[in-house]
């Protein structure tokens, strides 16, 4: 993004995992960076993070911190959120959230860029992230979605622990090591609800991210249910997920599948999500070849595989989709729609 005029930039929750990818993002993209601010809790003031080889100290995040900031990355819980992205508005950035604080709000946009990049223009403001599972979904689906129409959509998901923060990813390898020494495992993360309740995910899957909703779905599907729907600007498709927690580090992983409104070849089919912006086909199963966690792993795109006709229904479609959930789930989408609005001034 050379020759681009400089913008000041705020990364707010510049010490969590999100905000330290859009920081790393921010240097390798070579973001058209002026001043860069970075903001986190009063605990984390006065510490220092390396950008392009210079120290940058952590502010704490106040009303007042934002301003002269022309965009400002939030990554901070929603709670935060709510509390200082008016704040920013009012100091005239443009707010690029990746909580669910807004996600729903009716007034902003939710976006991701390979789907719906016009939405963002007409922000007010404020311009939503949405899940990270919804993300690698909907920008795998799209072009599906434009050239057939959608009916239905039912998607499992394989979640990453990471999902869940540092404190997961922490567990997971203490409860790993515990098993391997023969000790028993302490369950004290996962699953995140009210409940004081957890369960064991070394060697395990949880299936519950987030808390149970009144109608037996959890916070987590519902999410995935009610952006999908937004994102795409169909309240017609008819979504249902179960989101499950297994123990992987990094990369959520997804099988969907699809009712289509038309029939369609196959072989179309693959094409369309070859050619998706963002989107990459890795499907010779007579290879073994199709998207792994592993290899998704620090890379931006979002991989699909095992795409196949259902054996039932004449317009069903079977499919595996695998995304890093700390990049195109969070960071990178948030980066990416920032780096969009900028090329659209130019």
């Amino acid at each position: 993004m050379q020759n681009q005029k400089k913008v000041n930039v705020a990364v707010v929750g510049a010490t969590g995992a999100v905000g330290q990818q859009m920081i790393s993002l921010l240097e390798q993209r070579d973001f058209p960076i002026n001043q860069l601010k970075l903001l986190a809790s009063g605990r984390s003031a006065g510490k220092t993070v390396k950008f392009k080889g210079q120290d940058v100290v952590i502010e704490e995040a106040t009303p007042d911190s934002f301003a002269g900031v022309d965009y400002a990355l939030f990554s901070a819980g929603g709670s935060i959120s709510k509390d200082l992205a008016p704040h920013a508005v009012r100091h005239g950035a443009v707010v690029i959230d990746n909580t669910s604080a807004f996600r729903m709000d009716p007034e902003i946009p939710l976006v991701v860029p390979e789907v719906n990049m016009d939405a963002a223009h007409q922000h007010k403001g404020i311009i939503a992230n949405p899940n990270c599972s919804t993300i690698q979904m909907v920008a795998a689906l799209k072009p599906l979605y434009d050239r057939f129409g959608i009916d239905r959509i039912i998607v499992s998901t394989y979640q990453a622990v990471s999902g869940a923060g540092q404190s997961a990813i922490n567990e997971l390898q203490e409860q790993s090591r515990d098993i391997l020494d023969g000790k028993e495992a302490k369950a004290n993360v996962l699953p995140v609800s009210k409940l004081p309740v957890h369960h064991q995910i070394a060697y395990n899957a949880i299936p519950q991210i987030d808390v149970f909703t009144d109608n037996g779905f959890t916070y987590e599907e519902m999410k995935m249910i009610n952006e999908t729907k937004k994102i795409l600007g169909d309240d017609t498709v008819n979504v249902s997920a179960t989101c499950v927690r297994i123990p992987v580090i990094y990369g959520h992983s997804e099988s969907v599948y699809v009712e289509l409104k038309q029939d369609y070849d196959l072989a179309e089919v693959k094409q369309l999500i070859s050619d998706a912006p963002g989107v990459v086909l890795q499907d010779s199963p007579e290879e073994q070849v199709y998207p792994l966690a592993t290899e998704a792993t620090g890379k931006l795109d979002v991989f699909v595989g095992r795409v196949r006709r259902d054996l039932h229904h004449p317009r069903g479609l079977h499919m595996w989709i695998v995304s890093d959930n700390l990049l195109k789930g969070a960071a990178w989408n948030t980066v990416q729609i920032a780096e969009e609005l900028i090329k659209a001034q130019q």
